[in-house]
């Protein structure tokens, strides 16, 4: 260990492509960079991001940290491997043991690449159910249970030799504002926030290696400053009242939250002077670039090389702890079944749907083709859930545009039975008070609450999810989830 950190010990970056090309080698060499964060642009098949690893490891040495958003449902960028469902889906299951081995799964399946850090488990407590950024990817919609699911993907993680991270402390779960678009406000009390958003962090601190930060104000804790830039949330409250000594991770700080109110360079140095340890300094080179100078300058003339050193302590342990080598002898196709089984124990019914008679004609109506936003893939289309319905239906499909270019007499015109199948990341207004005669939810669960109908929930879009829920509709599989969050 240095007495003299390059700036990149205490950042995170990305990189341009599904390989190492000289000149982003050179980039992070220059820099003394020893993290990295995959995403979609950076995947093609399981050789490759093995490969993709081992070159990785090569550059960034022994404290190497290759980190990847792979929670379950929609936030897995590998599209080769079986999916696992989210979170909430895994609430709605309430299964403590099959979280586990869902969790454990996961594991495998980064360790048989090199990925030794998941940005995952998430302990938002979804209590807003007009959220556009966690909604099924929290467990649920209160504490107790994302505590106790929380805990058993953590033990699983760990016992797998990958890095848990869970996010985004201090909570995101009661935010109407998206933190990739814009700065939100969390206005509770002290006492409101210790009895919801604050604990699972701070009951699972025990057995968390990881923590990243969220870019939103609580006024209770901070007035001024987004917990990410906050010394009194990420020191005096994390560090020294709950006695932390993990790693604290910034969220990106290329979000517009951040990047639009503080710019990219004089951020990342608040961050660390706030007491996280590792800035994501995420985006285009020259924004990567900004954020390494400015963190460099100020290890010579304003961060408390203390403090530092400590923060350098705590990675080298976590990549100590879990390192960045791949294990062939593991196969995730092996888990295929255990996903399949997972979904399908999710499956959640509302208000007592009936599905009709398998054989007969149906109407379906579905969003043509779902678009991916900031931090989810896209859901399925229309003419892939038409063909599978197909397998049990004769199946009219009704595409739309945009939920309100839907014609719905034209729908109902032929008199069959109509079935509505919501695949959008968020709820849109007109769907509000719209009467199908069954609700297929394949992502927001929260739509249930807009149509006025009965409804099956997946809690996702999967392969595996659009599976379960034709067994569902052939009669095969029951829907003996329990729905993970109230309804007025």
């Amino acid at each position: 260990m240095t007495s003299h950190p390059l700036p990149g010990a205490f950042a995170m970056v990305d990189i341009p492509g599904p390989t190492l090309d000289a000149d982003t080698a050179a980039h992070l060499r220059k820099y003394g960079v020893r993290s990295v964060c995959l995403f979609g642009k950076n995947i093609q098949s399981a050789a490759q991001l093995r490969t993709l690893c081992a070159d990785l490891r090569e550059v960034l040495g022994e404290d190497a940290l290759i980190a990847l958003d792979h929670e379950g449902g929609a936030i897995l960028r590998p599209d080769f491997w079986p999916f696992a469902p989210s979170a909430m889906g895994l609430g709605a299951a309430d299964d403590v043991a099959l979280t586990q081995d869902v969790s454990a799964a996961l594991a495998r399946q980064l360790r048989s690449v090199g990925i030794n850090w998941n940005f995952a488990p998430v302990l938002d407590v979804n209590v807003s159910p007009a959220n556009p950024v966690i909604g099924e990817r929290a467990f649920g919609a209160d504490a107790a249970s994302v505590i106790r699911h929380g805990r058993a993907a953590l033990a699983r993680y760990a016992a797998g030799g990958v890095a848990a991270c869970v996010k985004h402390f201090p909570g995101h779960g009661d935010t109407r504002v998206d933190s990739h678009l814009a700065l939100p406000r969390v206005d509770k009390t002290r006492a409101e926030l210790d009895a919801t958003e604050l604990a699972p962090f701070r009951d699972l601190l025990s057995v968390t290696p990881a923590v990243m930060t969220a870019h939103i104000i609580y006024p209770a804790l901070d007035d001024t400053h987004p917990a990410t830039l906050s010394r009194r949330i990420l020191t005096d409250l994390l560090r020294r009242e709950w006695g932390f000594e993990g790693v604290t991770v910034t969220d990106s700080m290329g979000m517009k939250a951040i990047d639009d109110n503080y710019g990219r360079g004089e951020a990342g140095v608040l961050a660390l002077e706030a007491g996280a340890d590792l800035v994501m300094a995420l985006g285009r080179r020259e924004a990567q670039v900004e954020t390494l100078e400015d963190i460099g300058t100020a290890l010579q003339n304003r961060l408390d090389r203390r403090e530092m050193g400590i923060s350098l302590e705590r990675l080298h342990r976590l990549a100590q702890q879990y390192p960045a080598e791949a294990d062939a002898s593991l196969n995730p196709l092996d888990d295929a079944e255990l996903f399949r089984r997972a979904w399908a124990q999710g499956l959640t019914a509302y208000r007592d749907p009936v599905a009709p008679k398998p054989g007969s004609r149906v109407t379906l109506i579905a969003h043509r083709q779902p678009a991916r936003e900031t931090v989810s893939e896209a859901g399925a289309d229309a003419e892939t859930l038409a063909r599978e319905l197909g397998q049990v239906y004769e199946v009219v499909l009704h595409p739309f545009e945009t939920p309100d270019g839907i014609d719905w007499p034209a729908a109902r015109a032929a008199g069959h039975p109509v079935i509505l199948a919501t695949t959008a990341r968020h709820r849109h207004p007109a769907l509000i008070g719209v009467q199908p005669d069954l609700h297929i939810a394949l992502y927001n669960p929260y739509a249930v609450l807009d149509v006025d109908a009965s409804a099956l929930l997946a809690y996702g879009f999967r392969p595996e999810a659009r599976a379960a829920v034709l067994g569902w509709l052939r009669g095969e599989v029951e829907a003996e989830g329990r729905l993970p969050f109230g309804v007025k």
